[in-house]
Protein backbone atom coordinates (compact mmCIF):
# COMPACT_ATOMS: atom_id res chain seq x y z
CA UNK A 1 0.00 0.00 0.00
CA UNK A 2 1.05 3.30 -1.28
CA UNK A 3 1.49 6.26 2.01
CA UNK A 4 2.33 9.19 -0.70
CA UNK A 5 -0.21 9.83 -2.92
CA UNK A 6 0.67 11.33 -6.73
CA UNK A 7 0.69 15.33 -7.05
CA UNK A 8 -3.26 15.67 -6.64
CA UNK A 9 -4.99 17.35 -9.14
CA UNK A 10 -8.20 19.65 -8.83
CA UNK A 11 -10.85 20.56 -11.31
CA UNK A 12 -12.69 23.22 -10.98
CA UNK A 13 -14.62 26.61 -12.77
CA UNK A 14 -18.25 28.22 -11.96
CA UNK A 15 -20.80 25.42 -11.33
CA UNK A 16 -22.50 24.40 -15.13
CA UNK A 17 -18.88 24.99 -16.88
CA UNK A 18 -18.09 21.74 -17.44
CA UNK A 19 -16.03 20.28 -14.76
CA UNK A 20 -18.08 17.19 -14.27
CA UNK A 21 -17.22 16.14 -17.45
CA UNK A 22 -13.61 17.58 -17.18
CA UNK A 23 -13.41 15.60 -13.69
CA UNK A 24 -15.14 12.42 -15.18
CA UNK A 25 -12.43 12.19 -18.23
CA UNK A 26 -10.19 12.82 -16.46
CA UNK A 27 -11.03 9.81 -14.11
CA UNK A 28 -11.05 7.74 -16.95
CA UNK A 29 -7.24 7.40 -16.77
CA UNK A 30 -5.92 4.10 -14.74
CA UNK A 31 -3.84 6.88 -12.56
CA UNK A 32 -6.77 8.53 -10.78
CA UNK A 33 -9.04 8.26 -8.51
CA UNK A 34 -12.30 10.69 -8.53
CA UNK A 35 -13.34 12.55 -5.32
CA UNK A 36 -16.40 14.31 -5.98
CA UNK A 37 -17.13 18.04 -4.51
CA UNK A 38 -15.56 18.11 -0.83
CA UNK A 39 -16.28 21.82 -0.92
CA UNK A 40 -20.08 21.79 -1.37
CA UNK A 41 -21.99 22.67 1.47
CA UNK A 42 -24.52 19.22 0.94
CA UNK A 43 -20.94 16.95 0.70
CA UNK A 44 -21.08 13.61 2.21
CA UNK A 45 -19.58 13.04 5.44
CA UNK A 46 -17.46 10.05 4.70
CA UNK A 47 -15.30 11.90 1.76
CA UNK A 48 -14.77 15.53 3.97
CA UNK A 49 -14.97 15.68 7.51
CA UNK A 50 -15.06 19.46 8.24
CA UNK A 51 -18.12 22.09 8.35
CA UNK A 52 -18.69 24.02 4.94
CA UNK A 53 -21.37 27.28 5.66
CA UNK A 54 -20.95 28.74 1.96
CA UNK A 55 -21.49 27.76 -1.41
CA UNK A 56 -17.74 29.19 -3.06
CA UNK A 57 -15.88 28.85 0.36
CA UNK A 58 -12.51 30.76 0.41
CA UNK A 59 -10.10 29.07 1.77
CA UNK A 60 -6.40 30.80 2.47
CA UNK A 61 -3.45 30.84 4.89
CA UNK A 62 -5.30 32.67 7.78
CA UNK A 63 -8.29 29.66 7.82
CA UNK A 64 -6.55 26.89 6.45
CA UNK A 65 -7.12 25.31 10.26
CA UNK A 66 -10.89 24.49 9.68
CA UNK A 67 -10.19 22.80 6.49
CA UNK A 68 -6.57 21.84 5.83
CA UNK A 69 -6.12 18.30 8.46
CA UNK A 70 -10.15 17.17 6.54
CA UNK A 71 -8.79 18.06 3.22
CA UNK A 72 -5.47 16.05 3.84
CA UNK A 73 -7.55 13.33 5.15
CA UNK A 74 -9.48 13.03 1.59
CA UNK A 75 -6.42 13.43 -0.13
CA UNK A 76 -5.30 10.44 1.42
CA UNK A 77 -8.20 8.34 0.85
CA UNK A 78 -9.29 8.05 4.82
CA UNK A 79 -13.05 7.53 4.17
CA UNK A 80 -15.21 8.24 7.31
CA UNK A 81 -17.56 5.28 7.34
CA UNK A 82 -18.86 5.76 10.62
CA UNK A 83 -19.68 9.00 9.98
CA UNK A 84 -21.22 8.34 6.42
CA UNK A 85 -23.29 5.58 7.80
CA UNK A 86 -25.10 8.05 10.41
CA UNK A 87 -25.69 10.47 7.64
CA UNK A 88 -27.68 7.58 5.79
CA UNK A 89 -31.60 8.68 5.13
CA UNK A 90 -31.90 6.67 1.40
CA UNK A 91 -31.12 3.92 -0.62
CA UNK A 92 -29.63 6.23 -2.81
CA UNK A 93 -27.39 7.66 0.07
CA UNK A 94 -26.44 3.96 0.92
CA UNK A 95 -25.46 3.23 -2.89
CA UNK A 96 -23.06 6.27 -3.27
CA UNK A 97 -21.21 5.45 0.19
CA UNK A 98 -20.69 2.15 -1.15
CA UNK A 99 -19.27 3.99 -4.37
CA UNK A 100 -17.47 6.55 -2.42
CA UNK A 101 -16.06 3.61 0.03
CA UNK A 102 -14.72 1.84 -2.83
CA UNK A 103 -13.19 4.42 -4.53
CA UNK A 104 -11.17 5.62 -1.90
CA UNK A 105 -9.89 2.28 -0.59
CA UNK A 106 -8.98 1.63 -4.78
CA UNK A 107 -7.19 4.89 -4.10
CA UNK A 108 -5.17 4.44 -1.46
CA UNK A 109 -4.33 0.82 -1.53
CA UNK A 110 -3.06 1.30 -5.25
CA UNK A 111 -1.47 4.46 -4.40
CA UNK A 112 -3.44 6.47 -7.53
CA UNK A 113 -3.62 10.24 -8.31
CA UNK A 114 -5.85 11.59 -5.99
CA UNK A 115 -8.25 14.31 -8.33
CA UNK A 116 -10.85 16.69 -6.89
CA UNK A 117 -14.31 17.78 -8.79
CA UNK A 118 -15.22 20.67 -7.20
CA UNK A 119 -16.43 24.14 -8.75
CA UNK A 120 -17.12 26.04 -5.65
CA UNK A 121 -13.03 25.27 -5.04
CA UNK A 122 -12.66 28.10 -7.86
CA UNK A 123 -11.82 31.21 -5.23
CA UNK A 124 -9.64 28.60 -2.95
CA UNK A 125 -7.42 27.30 -6.21
CA UNK A 126 -3.94 29.14 -5.60
CA UNK A 127 -4.39 27.57 -1.91
CA UNK A 128 -4.43 24.34 -3.48
CA UNK A 129 -1.76 24.74 -5.77
CA UNK A 130 0.35 26.13 -3.02
CA UNK A 131 -0.47 24.17 0.12
CA UNK A 132 -1.81 21.13 -1.01
CA UNK A 133 0.50 20.85 -4.03
CA UNK A 134 -2.36 20.72 -6.33
CA UNK A 135 -1.99 20.50 -10.10
CA UNK A 136 -5.36 22.95 -11.57
CA UNK A 137 -7.20 22.84 -13.90
CA UNK A 138 -9.98 25.69 -14.92
CA UNK A 139 -13.05 25.10 -17.06
CA UNK A 140 -14.68 28.34 -18.48
CA UNK A 141 -18.42 28.40 -20.20
CA UNK A 142 -19.27 30.85 -22.27
CA UNK A 143 -21.25 33.04 -20.17
CA UNK A 144 -24.86 32.60 -21.83
CA UNK A 145 -24.46 29.34 -21.15
CA UNK A 146 -23.94 29.31 -18.38
CA UNK A 147 -26.87 31.57 -17.77
CA UNK A 148 -28.94 29.97 -19.96
CA UNK A 149 -28.39 26.17 -18.12
CA UNK A 150 -29.25 28.15 -14.26
CA UNK A 151 -32.35 29.97 -15.96
CA UNK A 152 -33.39 26.20 -17.28
CA UNK A 153 -32.76 24.84 -14.08
CA UNK A 154 -34.36 27.28 -12.22
CA UNK A 155 -31.19 28.03 -10.02
CA UNK A 156 -30.48 31.35 -8.56
CA UNK A 157 -27.61 32.92 -6.54
CA UNK A 158 -27.77 33.79 -3.30
CA UNK A 159 -24.50 36.30 -3.12
CA UNK A 160 -24.58 36.57 0.92
CA UNK A 161 -22.89 32.97 0.13
CA UNK A 162 -19.98 35.57 -0.84
CA UNK A 163 -20.58 38.69 1.23
CA UNK A 164 -20.90 36.62 4.36
CA UNK A 165 -16.84 35.85 4.00
CA UNK A 166 -14.53 38.79 5.06
CA UNK A 167 -11.34 36.95 3.50
CA UNK A 168 -13.00 36.37 0.12
CA UNK A 169 -14.55 39.75 -0.41
CA UNK A 170 -10.81 41.47 1.07
CA UNK A 171 -8.97 39.23 -1.21
CA UNK A 172 -11.05 39.10 -4.80
CA UNK A 173 -14.63 40.16 -4.55
CA UNK A 174 -14.48 43.79 -2.74
CA UNK A 175 -15.04 45.77 -6.10
CA UNK A 176 -18.16 43.94 -7.17
CA UNK A 177 -19.85 44.60 -3.27
CA UNK A 178 -22.09 47.03 -4.68
CA UNK A 179 -23.38 44.64 -7.93
CA UNK A 180 -23.82 42.10 -4.99
CA UNK A 181 -25.90 43.77 -2.56
CA UNK A 182 -27.61 45.62 -5.52
CA UNK A 183 -28.64 41.66 -6.96
CA UNK A 184 -29.93 40.97 -3.41
CA UNK A 185 -32.85 42.84 -4.10
CA UNK A 186 -33.65 40.70 -7.14
CA UNK A 187 -33.67 36.97 -5.96
CA UNK A 188 -35.80 35.81 -8.77
CA UNK A 189 -33.56 37.23 -11.53
CA UNK A 190 -31.18 34.28 -12.45
CA UNK A 191 -29.91 36.06 -15.65
CA UNK A 192 -28.42 38.96 -13.65
CA UNK A 193 -27.09 36.68 -11.09
CA UNK A 194 -25.49 34.25 -12.88
CA UNK A 195 -24.18 36.85 -15.30
CA UNK A 196 -22.42 38.47 -12.32
CA UNK A 197 -21.31 35.56 -11.00
CA UNK A 198 -19.67 34.32 -14.26
CA UNK A 199 -18.10 38.14 -14.55
CA UNK A 200 -16.73 37.52 -10.83
CA UNK A 201 -14.87 34.09 -11.08
CA UNK A 202 -13.36 34.59 -14.31
CA UNK A 203 -12.11 37.82 -14.04
CA UNK A 204 -10.11 36.63 -11.13
CA UNK A 205 -9.59 33.44 -12.86
CA UNK A 206 -7.70 36.00 -15.13
CA UNK A 207 -5.78 36.97 -12.02
CA UNK A 208 -4.51 33.43 -11.86
CA UNK A 209 -3.35 33.26 -15.49
CA UNK A 210 -0.80 35.90 -14.85
CA UNK A 211 -0.35 34.31 -10.99
CA UNK A 212 0.30 30.38 -11.73
CA UNK A 213 1.56 30.05 -15.72
CA UNK A 214 0.93 26.65 -14.53
CA UNK A 215 -2.91 26.12 -14.45
CA UNK A 216 -4.73 24.84 -17.01
CA UNK A 217 -7.87 27.19 -18.26
CA UNK A 218 -9.98 25.21 -20.64
CA UNK A 219 -12.62 25.93 -22.36
CA UNK A 220 -15.65 23.68 -22.64
CA UNK A 221 -16.48 24.92 -26.42
CA UNK A 222 -13.34 23.76 -27.27
CA UNK A 223 -13.28 20.68 -25.53
CA UNK A 224 -16.97 20.03 -26.76
CA UNK A 225 -16.14 21.06 -30.76
CA UNK A 226 -12.69 18.58 -30.48
CA UNK A 227 -13.27 16.27 -27.30
CA UNK A 228 -10.42 13.60 -28.26
CA UNK A 229 -7.84 15.91 -29.63
CA UNK A 230 -8.63 18.75 -26.27
CA UNK A 231 -8.52 15.99 -23.97
CA UNK A 232 -5.19 14.27 -24.88
CA UNK A 233 -3.34 17.77 -24.73
CA UNK A 234 -5.12 18.21 -21.24
CA UNK A 235 -3.59 14.35 -20.26
CA UNK A 236 -0.06 15.50 -21.52
CA UNK A 237 -0.39 18.77 -19.86
CA UNK A 238 -1.14 16.90 -16.82
CA UNK A 239 1.56 14.24 -17.33
CA UNK A 240 -1.21 11.35 -17.55
CA UNK A 241 -1.16 8.27 -19.35
CA UNK A 242 -3.67 8.74 -22.76
CA UNK A 243 -4.80 5.56 -22.94
CA UNK A 244 -7.41 3.09 -25.69
CA UNK A 245 -9.52 3.43 -22.54
CA UNK A 246 -9.56 7.08 -21.90
CA UNK A 247 -10.60 7.51 -25.63
CA UNK A 248 -13.66 5.32 -25.28
CA UNK A 249 -14.53 7.00 -22.62
CA UNK A 250 -14.49 10.53 -24.52
CA UNK A 251 -16.41 8.79 -27.47
CA UNK A 252 -19.04 7.58 -24.78
CA UNK A 253 -19.28 10.51 -23.48
CA UNK A 254 -19.77 13.08 -26.31
CA UNK A 255 -21.15 11.20 -28.99
CA UNK A 256 -23.71 11.94 -31.69
CA UNK A 257 -26.15 8.88 -30.67
CA UNK A 258 -26.58 10.57 -27.06
CA UNK A 259 -29.39 13.90 -26.54
CA UNK A 260 -28.41 16.97 -27.01
CA UNK A 261 -30.27 18.22 -23.92
CA UNK A 262 -30.32 16.64 -20.62
CA UNK A 263 -33.33 15.68 -18.69
CA UNK A 264 -33.67 17.99 -15.52
CA UNK A 265 -33.67 14.99 -13.48
CA UNK A 266 -30.40 14.11 -15.10
CA UNK A 267 -28.24 17.37 -14.84
CA UNK A 268 -25.15 15.85 -13.66
CA UNK A 269 -24.70 13.26 -16.10
CA UNK A 270 -22.02 13.39 -18.57
CA UNK A 271 -23.59 11.70 -21.79
CA UNK A 272 -24.57 14.42 -24.09
CA UNK A 273 -23.99 15.20 -27.87
CA UNK A 274 -21.25 17.74 -26.82
CA UNK A 275 -21.38 19.76 -30.22
CA UNK A 276 -25.35 20.06 -30.28
CA UNK A 277 -25.09 20.91 -27.05
CA UNK A 278 -23.32 24.23 -27.78
CA UNK A 279 -26.61 25.91 -29.43
CA UNK A 280 -28.14 25.35 -26.51
CA UNK A 281 -28.36 28.49 -25.12
CA UNK A 282 -29.29 30.17 -28.51
CA UNK A 283 -33.27 28.71 -28.28
CA UNK A 284 -33.48 28.97 -24.44
CA UNK A 285 -32.63 32.77 -24.00
CA UNK A 286 -34.16 35.71 -25.79
CA UNK A 287 -32.84 37.97 -27.52
CA UNK A 288 -32.74 41.05 -25.14
CA UNK A 289 -31.49 38.23 -22.27
CA UNK A 290 -28.73 37.15 -24.69
CA UNK A 291 -27.60 41.71 -25.16
CA UNK A 292 -28.34 41.78 -21.08
CA UNK A 293 -25.90 39.19 -20.50
CA UNK A 294 -23.04 40.16 -22.87
CA UNK A 295 -23.42 44.00 -21.54
CA UNK A 296 -23.28 42.64 -17.78
CA UNK A 297 -20.24 40.01 -19.01
CA UNK A 298 -18.32 41.31 -21.92
CA UNK A 299 -15.40 43.21 -20.07
CA UNK A 300 -14.22 39.62 -19.03
CA UNK A 301 -15.82 37.85 -21.59
CA UNK A 302 -14.01 39.22 -24.52
CA UNK A 303 -10.51 37.85 -22.85
CA UNK A 304 -12.46 34.10 -23.22
CA UNK A 305 -14.39 34.47 -26.25
CA UNK A 306 -14.92 36.94 -29.63
CA UNK A 307 -17.96 38.56 -31.26
CA UNK A 308 -18.14 35.47 -33.13
CA UNK A 309 -18.98 33.46 -30.31
CA UNK A 310 -22.25 35.75 -29.23
CA UNK A 311 -23.49 34.93 -33.06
Amino acid sequence: MSTSPARPILVTGAHRSGTTWAGKILAASSETAYISEPLNVLHRPGVFSASIRHWYTYICSENEAQYLPALQETLAFRYHLAAEIRSLRSRKDFLRMGRDWTTFLRGRFRGLTPLIKDPFAVFSAPWFAERLNCRVVITVRHPAAFASSLKRLKWNFDFSDLLQQPLLMRDWLEPFRQSMEEMQHHPEDIIGQSSLLWKMIYQVVLTYQEQFPSFQIVRHEDLSLQPVEGYRRLYEALGLNFSAQVEKTIFETSSSENPSELSRNAVHSVHLDSRANLKNWKRRLEPEEIERIRSITECVACRYYDSKDWE
